[in-house]
């Protein structure tokens, strides 16, 4: 089997990139959505953030309030971290999980996304790593349009790697402006010499 990495900045095209290839029945897990099913009420991790981080992130129907957590960990290095430290053990454990089932059912190829796949010391788990990237005005266009301020999107552009230097250590990179495509042609593209 080859196990892919998807990474790419926020905003960058990555849960585009995911939606092609579960189009062309390529198994997909994404690190964000096994991150929101851990935060979910009664899960352990959701009761180690409010420890760490006090019962005001908590919405009145007992669910995790994004929001509020981000505005906390994208203001403070510190706390940042102390998140990470929360997440990332468990979330890495899931999508590893995940990959040693694939392997057992013989599938061909797999990916994994990843916003953080450089960041958290990832990539020596992967054969290829695929990287969605595009300027840097684009990117804060696709947010603003999301409802997110010139200070959020400053904050969580900082807390990443520059794309630059995802792109520079990806084996594939897919340039996700312009047509949809576009973005579609260059994955098939990418799936081809894949297979090859």
């Amino acid at each position: 089997m080859k196990l892919c990495g998807l990474t790419g900045g926020v905003g960058m095209g990555k849960s585009t990139a995911a939606r092609f290839l579960r189009g062309r029945n390529v198994p997909v897990a994404d690190t964000d959505e096994i991150a929101r099913e851990l935060v979910r009420p009664g899960q352990p991790a959701l009761a180690q953030i409010q420890a760490a981080f006090g019962p005001e992130i908590l919405q009145p129907n007992g669910e995790l309030s994004r929001a509020k957590l981000a505005g906390i960990v994208f203001a403070n290095a510190a706390a940042r971290q102390k998140l990470e430290a929360i997440l990332h053990p468990p979330i890495r454990q899931r999508w590893l999980d995940q990959a040693a089932a694939w392997r057992a059912q013989n599938v061909p190829l797999a990916v994994v996304v990843i916003p953080l796949l450089f960041e958290t010391n990832a990539a020596g788990r992967f054969d290829k790593i695929i990287c969605a990237a595009c300027s840097s005005a684009a990117q804060t266009r696709r947010l603003l349009e999301r409802g997110w301020t010139m200070d959020h999107i400053r904050r969580r552009v900082a807390a990443q790697w520059p794309v630059e230097d995802k792109i520079a250590r990806s084996d594939f990179v897919i340039w996700t402006e312009g047509a949809l495509e576009n973005h579609s042609a260059q994955l098939d593209r990418i799936l081809a010499r894949l297979a090859s």
